[in-house]
């Protein structure tokens, strides 16, 4: 099962791959067509604002799984081991309960969303926000999974100096890949 989340996982760091070189690609040539040529690709603008909306929101869900977002360490490190735990244990309830109000956002304002299209590709803008059906999801699934397992004691050692912000060294970085 762990294999077949990590595929996924690195599915997703391809896809923002891709989206980042498309949006790079976009750009470039929009500004070489503008200055070069005195013209111009409307859609280019419009899909490069897309792309940029769907990394910073996929992107979210992979740096959450990484324990790569921003984080009061500081007062973490100050806690033992029993006290790292209540803070993960609050913080991923915290996590849930936005990422939940999220998701129900998103499934509010779908219908307001799907009427709409872009003035340009006329794509549905359901297409452009539902991406927030994902990162909400992707984020309460992720840490109702740290949760369950923080309930049970199968928090690993390094997971919580990671939640502390301490560094790990070359070799548990490299048990973590």
């Amino acid at each position: 099962m762990q294999r077949a989340i990590d595929i996924f996982y690195k599915f997703l760091e391809l896809i923002l791959i891709l989206l980042l070189a498309g949006m790079a690609i976009m750009v470039f040539l929009n500004v070489v067509l503008r200055y070069g040529f005195n013209s111009g690709l409307n859609v280019s603008d419009e899909m490069s604002r897309y792309f940029f909306v769907w990394v910073t929101f996929i992107g979210a869900v992979v740096t959450f799984r990484e324990h790569a977002h921003l984080g009061v360490e500081t007062l973490v490190m100050l806690f033992g081991r029993k006290g790292r735990i209540v803070c993960m244990v609050m913080s991923n309830l915290v996590i849930i309960l936005c990422s939940a109000i999220f998701f129900w956002g998103t499934w509010v304002q779908l219908p307001i969303n799907a009427s709409m299209t872009a003035p340009v590709t006329e794509i549905s803008m359901a297409w452009v926000y539902g991406v927030g059906f994902f990162t909400g999801g992707g984020c309460v699934i992720i840490a109702l999974e740290r949760l369950i397992r923080l309930v049970t004691g199968r928090v690993t050692d390094d997971e919580i100096a990671a939640f502390a912000g301490e560094n790990l060294t070359i070799e548990q970085m490299a048990e973590r890949t």
